[in-house]
């Protein structure tokens, strides 16, 4: 994984330098027990001279030791200023690899979000379309059936209208046979009347 490289990388480096700091630290130490034993050697033969070159050789390699040392002490701090900035610099071109992931995925997430609110609004749209022409339509039908009411209702008045004038119709020509019966009646009453008078008229003669 991209966050292990940096470990790897100074692990892979570490086992070299520690088995060389082991036989520098091994040598620096067997130099002061040398040391030692040489001034513990002269002090044990009680000779002035011995102890005085003893001293001296001591005193050296205690010398070099620390030289020793504090070479292990300074690479050691070189090496470790070299792992901080090569750790550093693995991190920052890490950190740069995030950040370019991190902006595509945020410009992917816009781009997505972008596409999802333009789909919306054509959905919108065509929701608003839908709804004006189920007014339109359902003004429509109101319309139509308004109409059909109004027509069934003058249906029903011409057909009332007509039943009147059926039932008037049929009145007057009753009433016509009516009038043409008491006509006849009439008729035969002045026929009668005429028959009388022209007798009574003959009678006179």
């Amino acid at each position: 994984m991209p966050s292990q490289q940096p470990q790897q990388s100074q692990a892979s480096r570490t086992p070299a330098r520690r088995r060389q700091r082991s036989t520098r630290l091994a040598v620096a130490v067997a130099l002061l027990v040398a040391g030692a034993a040489l001034v513990v050697a002269a002090l044990a033969s009680a000779s002035g001279v011995l102890t005085a070159v003893a001293a001296v050789v001591a005193v050296v390699i205690g010398a070099a030791a620390t030289k020793i040392t504090h070479s292990e002490l300074v690479q050691t701090r070189h090496e470790a200023a070299r792992d901080r900035a090569a750790q550093a610099q693995e991190y920052r071109v890490l950190t740069e690899r995030r950040t370019a992931e991190s902006i595509a995925f945020a410009d992917d997430m816009k781009r997505k979000i972008a596409d999802r609110e333009h789909a919306i609004d054509v959905l919108e749209q065509a929701l608003s379309s839908a709804q004006k022409n189920a007014a339109e339509q359902t003004l429509k039908r109101g319309q139509e059936a308004r109409r059909a009411d109004q027509a069934e209702r003058q249906r029903d008045d011409a057909q009332r209208f007509r039943d009147d004038a059926d039932e008037r119709a049929a009145e007057a020509i009753v009433r016509v046979a009516e009038l043409e019966a008491e006509l006849d009646v009439l008729r035969a009453e002045v026929d009668s009347l005429r028959a009388a008078a022209a007798r009574r008229a003959h009678r006179s003669a």
